[in-house]
């Protein structure tokens, strides 16, 4: 019997695979708002001489920004203020963009700007060598219109400083395929109230009981832990009475330490969607910051925020008041201060 032989054609080009990568260039961006207080005080330190602020943290380095009241070199004979941005921990070759702005303290917004951000760069970002390396103005202001202008307010000068540190690294093609599903941990825990398994503590709220798991309770709040745990702990766990509070109000925030969310407030409270909403927020929040549930003292008083109403805007104020919620209060106060919303009363 004969061979059978399979010859590629030459006028073929043969299939390879083909991979792929992507460089990818990006910066970190940070920022510091640098105050020179007493400017006038630091007039005569001499050329060369330096006010630096605190040292903050952009893109793993450390950087700090100069002020020369009397410049930073004799050429320019003290004429000028001098601004720098300098590396303040070791590096080498840091590529950085850089942006330098002397607040206008008038509210005019007529700031004096020096940046990198926004705009092409012919050379590409500033590269710093070494520790101390520095960007900015030798020739920043002129001393004498810097000391005339709306930039020097009360003896003081404000100057925010922005620095971009380049990052580059290279993606290749992923080899695998995993899908990864949401944390369902409140779920679980939530399963676990329902459930009603392995309680060891009981609440009795308005003639009603309420199970729960020691643990839980006193993983999620300092004060059920002190009341479960601590040195005056309550002895009877088998029932632990809850005073002023009402039971809708208690079976949300058991729902809220198991399952870390807020529960359909209409199933709780017998009342119109909008007024159980609220009404529920406002009590909820009470027990949040009588149990320092401080997560959900903070959502009810972003829902609060929204709701702000006529019939119910007195009552907020008062809760806002007497749980330290300042925005809340600040909603309120600026709700009550527009004749629009006290119009009809």
């Amino acid at each position: 019997m004969g061979t059978i032989r399979v010859c590629k054609d030459p006028t073929k080009p043969s299939i390879t695979p083909v991979t792929t990568s992507t460089a990818r260039n990006e910066t970190i961006n940070g920022s510091h708002q640098f105050k020179i207080s007493g400017y006038s005080l630091s007039k005569g330190m001499g050329i060369g001489k330096y006010i630096a602020s605190d040292t903050f943290i952009v893109g793993g380095y450390a950087w700090a920004v100069y002020f020369y009241p009397d410049g930073k070199s004799a050429e320019d004979n003290a004429a000028y203020v001098s601004l720098f941005i300098a590396l303040a921990s070791e590096g080498t070759d840091v590529r950085a963009l850089f942006e330098l702005t002397l607040l206008d303290q008038s509210g005019k917004e007529r700031h004096k700007v020096h940046t990198h951000f926004g705009r092409t760069l012919e050379s590409g970002p500033y590269a710093l060598k070494y520790r101390g390396s520095m960007w900015g103005y030798k020739r920043f202001f002129k001393r004498t219109l810097l000391e005339t202008s709306d930039y020097l307010k009360d003896d003081c000068l404000s100057v925010s400083c922005c620095v971009g540190v380049v990052k580059s690294y290279t993606e290749g093609p992923k080899t695998y395929s995993i899908p990864v599903p949401p944390s369902d941990i409140g779920k679980q825990f939530g399963k676990l109230l329902e459930g009603g398994r392995f309680t060891d503590v009981n609440f009795e709220v308005d003639g009603e009981r309420f199970a729960a798991h020691k643990l839980v309770l006193a993983t999620r709040s300092p004060v059920f832990k002190a009341q479960l745990f601590g040195p005056l702990k309550d002895q009877n766990t088998q029932c632990i009475k809850v005073e002023d509070m009402e039971v809708p109000v208690f079976k949300a925030l058991l729902h809220f330490i198991y399952w870390d969310a807020l529960p359909d407030m209409e199933d709780l409270v017998d009342l119109s969607p909008k007024w159980a909403s609220t009404l529920m927020a406002q009590h909820l929040l009470a027990a949040a910051d009588r149990y320092a549930l401080e997560r959900l003292k903070l959502l009810c008083e972003a829902k609060l925020c929204e709701d702000v109403a006529i019939n119910t805007v007195a009552t907020t104020l008062a809760l806002a008041e007497q749980h330290h919620c300042s925005q809340l209060k600040a909603v309120c106060l600026k709700f009550i201060a527009s004749p629009e919303n006290l119009k009809g009363r």
